[in-house]
């Protein structure tokens, strides 16, 4: 069996996506032959079975170049691949499952977003199988949907008991835009400071263009406790480094709304943090006192007072409760097998 899989990009240093080139690795595993077409390729090391091929993004090509390539490999590259797996973007299938019908390539959809409308309606349509994570995610509601874990590399994002991490450390890693609501957590951090909780914030990551607005206003909230040393910006950080940034730190936040299994919660986790959220997809999986109400900055607050608080041995027994979830639940190599099950 031999697979074409369509991706947004492939970069194993990319602090977003990077994740992915694990995944291109286990499938490579799976099936005799790999071929990728990616609107973006970065530096990547892959077997030998695989073939990447970019649609020209990092050249800067048009967006008509873009389409013009896109028909020409999934042409030239017919005789080379069986079925299709395109990972979340439905732009792809929307544009290629006409040829692909004609072609006799199946199509295999990963969509693990809460939103969706007509056009993601339409590509679920000309799918085979749609796969995703959380019950809160909109495939979640098609018979031809399948749940599955969310892929986490457990042997690259590790625990160990003896970690020295930063006391009172708190992370929050990822893009700052509005829909990670940032905001809220700011006024969590103005709630601990008031009551002279001692702690130390790291942000790791960028705003892009359309939120740049949203990033200086951030900025500006957080001076004062910047200037006190509490609050510490940093840019992104890329995936292959994730894993030492998640060991440093006691907490890791995450203020994302329900939709997914967030892989940077999961990566958290493996990785030994404690972790505070509002996503709806964890209550089956976390202590209430690891989860607070969705925009309640209080309730945030307190919170992670009361992870804070924790004694040594308390911290380190849930630290090792929530790798072995992850490890037993949503490790990468047990996603790639049920994925590679229900493709063949």
């Amino acid at each position: 069996m031999k697979l074409l899989i369509i991706t947004q990009k492939v970069d194993k240093n990319d602090d977003v996506l990077g994740f992915f080139h694990g995944w291109i690795k286990e499938f490579a595993k799976k099936f005799e032959k790999i071929q990728v077409i990616a609107l973006e390729v970065g530096e990547y090391d892959l077997p030998e079975n695989v073939q990447v091929f970019s649609l020209g993004k990092e050249r800067g090509s048009s967006k008509l170049r873009y389409l013009l390539n896109f028909y020409k490999y999934i042409w030239k590259l017919r005789k080379e691949y069986d079925k299709v797996f395109v990972h979340m973007n439905k732009e792809y299938i929307l544009l290629g499952w006409k040829p692909w019908f004609f072609m006799g390539k199946k199509i295999y959809f990963w969509y693990n977003h809460k939103k969706g409308g007509l056009l993601t309606r339409l590509a679920v349509m000309f799918s085979k199988k749609v796969f995703y994570t959380s019950k809160y995610a909109y495939p979640a509601r098609f018979s031809k949907s399948i749940k599955m874990p969310a892929g986490i590399d457990t042997k690259r994002f590790i625990y160990n008991k003896g970690d020295e991490r930063t006391q009172n450390s708190i992370l929050s890693l990822g893009r700052i835009s509005p829909v990670k609501n940032i905001d809220i957590f700011i006024k969590t951090l103005d709630i601990l400071e008031k009551k002279k909780v001692n702690f130390k914030t790291s942000f790791y990551g960028d705003a892009p263009m359309r939120d740049e607005i949203y990033y200086k206003k951030i900025r500006e909230k957080t001076r004062d406790l910047e200037e006190k040393g509490m609050v510490e910006f940093f840019g992104n950080v890329s995936s292959l480094k994730a894993s030492e940034v998640y060991k440093e730190h006691e907490i890791f936040v995450n203020m994302t709304d329900s939709g997914s299994f967030d892989k940077t919660i999961l990566e958290a986790m493996a990785s030994g943090c404690l972790v505070l959220v509002c996503n709806k997809s964890f209550e089956e999986v976390l202590p209430s006192n690891f989860l607070f109400k969705k925009s309640d900055f209080k309730d945030m607050a307190q919170k992670i007072e009361n992870i804070l608080e924790l004694s040594k041995e308390e911290k380190d027994k849930h630290r090792e409760e929530f790798r072995n979830y992850v490890v037993k639940n949503h490790d990468l190599k047990i996603l790639l097998e049920r994925l590679s099950e229900a493709i063949k």
